[in-house]
């Protein structure tokens, strides 16, 4: 009876409800660096598409003496930029938004906020782990309240050497790889998704010493060849650094019974025709600080090991033009999907008789990252 007995799902309303709300995320930088603003709507837990980006919204920011400066969505993507507003820092100012439905939102009035530079980043490896660390201080006492955002990007390889492709053109023939289609060197990258915060209210001098970043394994593929970050550091005010602390515990400290509950929490957008209409997000006026730093495998033990993210062993076949299951080179290594990655040629005298191939996984590193070297690499 247990086993068959009959089941019928449950959707409680939290999840099937459609609520689409507003979500903004950014802040307004005074600089003369670029201010962008993503707008979005909530979807609910069970859709399909976990993004809803707004669009054809008339998205400014407000100055409290009647100026006002536009940001257009040029890509038509929810984010809503201005490459450099060059604000006076004497005001106030608050993002004022108009969606394409009529509906007018606005953030409370914001003085200008000025974040210190960051002083160094460093690493400390400690149980088979790198940590990253920053420090930092406002000599004039005057922040107290930090969040940090980065940008990872590492160098690797992969375990097969390939110097044959597939001719790009006729998508028929195997010839060899031309020096900016090499696929054994590549970067990799990822941004930031925790949230990290620091407050220094309870210290005489306002200084953030060895404060943690981010973290990862001696033995990942981001410490194999050269690893950099690029950490973005915010001033916060008392208000925004608890909107996103309350953030921090509805998104990362969830699981069990001893972590906080969720809970509903307030940012500084509003509709301004209905104070009930939840908005996510606190739109605050500060001008970012920025440092990016590389280091090296050497900051690893010698001859440490890299576990690379391959589901089976990497390891060399062969695919003959005449072989015991027909044509295996075409079938293998041209015929699309291909199943293998040409990476060297197989002689018989002086006759091309096949090729040496792997796994694409194994073979070919833009599977999972790029093979351009970024602009600000070193």
């Amino acid at each position: 009876m247990l086993l068959f007995s009959c089941r019928k799902a449950y959707s409680p309303p939290v999840i099937s409800k459609q609520p689409g709300y507003l979500v903004v995320e950014g802040i307004i930088n005074p600089g003369n660096d670029s201010t962008i603003i993503r707008l979005a709507k909530t979807v609910n837990l069970n859709a399909k598409n976990t993004h809803s980006p707004l669009i054809n919204a008339i998205v400014q920011v407000e100055s409290d003496n009647g100026s006002s400066y536009t940001l257009t969505d040029q890509l038509q993507t929810g984010v809503y930029s201005n490459p450099g507003l060059n604000l006076p820092a004497n005001n106030k100012y608050r993002l004022h938004i108009v969606t394409s439905d009529g509906k007018v939102y606005a953030s409370d009035f914001m003085a200008v906020k000025q974040t210190p530079p960051i002083d160094s980043i460093g690493y400390v490896l400690k149980d088979s782990t790198v940590n990253i660390y920053l420090n930092t201080h406002d000599p004039a006492n005057q922040t107290r309240y930090y969040r940090w955002s980065y940008q990872e990007t590492w160098q690797f390889t992969v375990q097969e050497y390939s110097v044959y492709m597939v001719d790009s053109l006729t998508h028929s023939t195997i010839v060899p790889r031309p020096p900016q289609d090499m696929v054994f060197h590549c970067f990799g990258n990822n941004n930031s998704s925790d949230i990290v915060l620091q407050s220094t209210t309870n210290l005489a001098q306002d200084v953030v010493y060895q404060v943690p970043i981010t973290a990862f394994s001696i033995h990942s593929e981001r410490i194999e060849t050269k690893y950099s970050i690029l950490v973005t550091q915010y001033a916060l005010t008392n208000e925004e650094f608890e909107f996103y602390q309350n953030l921090k515990k509805n998104s990362e400290s969830l699981g069990s019974i001893f972590d906080a509950q969720p809970s509903q929490f307030a940012g500084n957008i509003h509709n301004t025709k209905d104070a009930s209409e939840p908005v996510m997000g606190f739109v605050s006026v500060t001008s970012p600080q920025s440092k990016r730093v590389y280091f090296l495998n050497s900051i690893v033990p010698p001859f440490t090991t890299i576990d690379y993210p391959y589901s089976t062993k990497c390891e060399a076949d062969y695919a003959f033009y005449s072989g015991i299951n027909g044509n295996e080179v075409e079938d293998l290594l041209i015929k699309p999907p291909v199943s293998g990655i040409p990476l060297d040629v197989l002689y018989s005298g002086s006759t091309i008789v096949g090729y040496t191939y792997s796994t694409p996984a194994c073979a070919d590193c833009t599977t999972r990252g790029t093979n351009k070297t970024p602009a600000f690499w070193k």
